[in-house]
């Protein structure tokens, strides 16, 4: 009876809690909150003065005694404290609207396949002590594959590569289990700040990294396009120490991304040779899915399939689809069940 009163009174959510960006979905509004993971606190008095789109833009631009984080750092909570409270700020936004009586809400929520107990524990005490009732664990590239509408109950392979901030997860699902998946760090984080040191190498400028970020996706690329583009890259020069300004092409860019690049084009076909051949031969027909942030950059799915010779598609708006496979779970319990990892706080650590 209580579970019942709970559904319908209580708020169902799901969260990808990612490094960039924290994204909720609701039954009834579906994806409510679409905000940059950062937090500005301030120092002397420990408050938090701004979450989200309104902290990012203090990124570089703020006095000494007030501090921008990132509470997050590869997938991975690096700072408790403020991860908990940045979570109860959206889920306060989320009951912002509310009339009435409401519950604690149930949260499904991500996390990285590199992931340990105790990191899994901190995500699920940061929820509850957040304001959840109860706290569901996925992996990110499952709830990606789930939102992308892949059959991934099915015994046949499944392939996602999920480009994220922090780190790029390549995966093998079959019949609602990862057989065998590779993790790097080299993600979007990263491609920003080969961006800024590029500028730094080649151009003698000190560029932020949000600048660095603006950049990668004004004119980024990982193939030569058909039409040379070109973006003012601004910054300090590093031997006057004065403001400056360079055109910059996409050429420069493909060049301080190609580490990058290859990178997770390594990962990919590491992750393909240590594949069962049954599988493989599932992929080699139906190709990998891209899905994150990175997925975005022009021409990588491209290169991903000419150097792994296999097809490669990138998913409807794949910067949600972690987000949305939570969604499609809050409806399917009996899947959730499936794929949902063991709750940690259950284990004595």
């Amino acid at each position: 009876m209580f579970k019942n009163l709970f559904k319908k009174f209580g708020k169902e959510i799901g969260i990808d809690l990612g490094t960039a960006n924290t994204l909720i979905y609701t039954r009834d509004k579906g994806i409510f909150i679409n905000e940059p993971s950062v937090v500005a606190i301030n120092r002397r008095t420990e408050q938090i003065l701004a979450v989200g789109d309104e902290a990012k833009n203090m990124l570089g631009k703020t006095p000494p005694h007030i501090e921008v984080t990132r509470p997050l750092t590869k997938g991975i909570i690096s700072d408790y404290e403020v991860t908990e409270k940045m979570l109860k700020y959206f889920i306060g936004k989320v009951y912002e609207d509310g009339k009435g009586f409401s519950s604690r809400p149930r949260i499904i929520t991500c996390v990285p396949l590199e992931v340990t107990e105790v990191e899994t524990k901190a995500v699920e005490d940061a929820s509850i002590s957040a304001g959840a009732r109860e706290v569901s664990i996925v992996q990110e590239p499952m709830a990606a594959a789930i939102g992308a509408r892949m059959p991934i109950q099915d015994p046949i392979g499944n392939m996602i590569v999920d480009i994220g901030g922090g780190n790029t997860e390549v995966a093998i699902i079959s019949l609602s289990g990862v057989v065998v998946w590779k993790s790097t760090e080299v993600a979007g984080d990263e491609m920003n700040r080969s961006i800024m040191q590029y500028a730094r190498e080649v151009f003698n400028m000190l560029i932020g990294e949000r600048y660095a970020e603006q950049i990668k996706i004004k004119v980024g690329s990982a193939i030569v396009l058909a039409e040379k583009m070109e973006f003012p890259m601004r910054g300090r020069d590093i031997v006057t120490g004065l403001p400056r300004e360079v055109m910059i092409t996409d050429a420069h860019i493909r060049e301080a991304l190609k580490r990058s690049i290859n990178t997770i084009v390594d990962n990919i076909k590491m992750t393909l040779e240590i594949t069962p051949p049954e599988l493989t031969a599932d992929i080699h027909e139906r190709g990998l899915l891209l899905t994150g942030g990175g997925a975005l950059l022009r021409g990588l799915d491209e290169v991903i399939s000419k150097q792994a010779d296999i097809p490669v598609r990138i998913s409807d708006d794949p910067l949600t689809a972690v987000v949305r496979g939570t969604g499609i779970l809050l409806d399917e319990p009996e899947l959730l069940k499936e794929v949902s990892l063991p709750s940690a706080r259950d284990t004595k650590i």
